[in-house]
């Protein structure tokens, strides 16, 4: 089942609406440069996220190194929320002190709401492609990496190929990260499928297919998988991002990662802020953190790939060890455009409720 409307953290004091100057900041010249921004972040004192699992790319270090940094508290709204879930939060807590303040969402969700947010052109701006943020900062890529099937080899038998899964050993194993017409990693793990059993970035159709045909046989599971399910055992068979993966292994020892050759799909989360932020000038210091070389690599050290790693990696200020550690792809890596995420979303919403029942 997927995680309804975020639960809202608890207002304790602290925070502060902010300035005008805070809410219509477009970058850390409107703050009068960092220290301005880091004065009137600490001044509101808190910032709320939501849908940032701890061992998600890192999330849990991150939000850890943020608050030692900078001594602003962040309150953590419905961990194991999909993208969807983060923009039914701003809609329904408004202008209040529990709305989130920064959104880390999937490209078609991003995409589709963009009303919502605030223009923001972090100080390293120059260093993201312009084909990976919108132009004026309404959102931008932040880390990304490639979808595949995780799955338990103590419990099942080696996974070489995708059509493996229709196998009777795998029966009530399968498992996506969420409903993929509300989640982005689910809604990729349907289009690898796709991609893995003959369809194209612009016909997802043989995807739904195939958890179609998974479902008749029995072999797809309708939990949602997340770090407790993988350990509790229930689901040993996930289709989720690498980075995801390569988290599982630490609680389950023989957990292996198969990407398919024929189907090397990568894929972007997007950065975006509130344009209600309750707390607007800590939301921009977040930014600011995040696109920093602190920030890019604690992604890194979680096997995700930061969107400055190229940039990072010509100044000199990349961490080697963690890149070395990144799982390998054998295949020619495919990136959907917005235009076709839109596409496939608008599929899935038509057809996934009557494939699965």
């Amino acid at each position: 089942m997927l995680v309804t409307a975020a639960c809202a953290p608890p207002s304790d004091g602290g925070g502060d609406s902010g300035t005008d100057t805070s809410a219509t900041a477009t970058s850390v010249a409107d703050f009068g440069g960092l220290d301005g921004l880091v004065a009137a972040a600490k001044k509101e004192g808190q910032l709320n996220v939501i849908a940032l699992p701890p061992d998600w790319a890192n999330y849990g270090n991150i939000i850890k190194a943020f608050t030692a940094k900078y001594g602003i508290k962040i309150n953590s709204a419905t961990p194991d929320g999909s993208s969807q879930d983060e923009i039914n939060a701003v809609k329904q807590q408004g202008k209040t002190n529990r709305a989130p303040d920064v959104l880390d969402m999937g490209g078609a969700v991003t995409v589709a709401n963009q009303s919502l947010y605030a223009p923001y052109k972090v100080q390293t701006w120059a260093d993201i492609p312009d084909s990976q943020k919108e132009a004026t900062g309404l959102w931008v890529n932040d880390y990304g990496g490639y979808m595949s099937i995780g799955y338990d080899s103590a419990k099942l038998p080696a996974v070489t190929s995708i059509t493996d899964l229709e196998k009777p050993a795998f029966k009530g194993k399968v498992a996506l990260n969420g409903d993929p017409t509300q989640a982005n990693a689910a809604l990729n793990g349907v289009e690898m499928a796709s991609l893995a059993t003959g369809g194209s970035l612009d016909d997802i159709s043989k995807g739904v297919e195939w958890f179609k045909k998974l479902n008749g046989l029995k072999n797809f599971s309708k939990t949602q998988a997340t770090s407790a399910t993988v350990k509790s055992g229930s689901t040993p068979v996930v289709f989720d991002w690498d980075y995801l993966q390569v988290g599982h292994q630490a609680d389950v020892k023989a957990w292996k990662v198969f990407i398919p050759e024929n189907a090397v799909l990568g894929g972007y989360y997007n950065q975006a802020i509130n344009k209600n932020a309750p707390h607007p000038a800590a939301a921009r210091l977040w930014e600011e953190f995040l696109f920093s070389d602190e920030g890019q690599n604690l992604w890194l050290a979680g096997g995700a790939h930061p969107v400055r790693q190229e940039a990072m990696t010509t100044a000199g200020t990349i961490d080697k060890d963690a890149v070395a550690k990144l799982p390998k792809v054998e295949g020619t890596p495919v990136f959907q455009t917005q235009a076709q995420v839109t596409k496939a979303s608008e599929y899935l919403a038509a057809n996934w409720a009557k494939a699965i029942g």
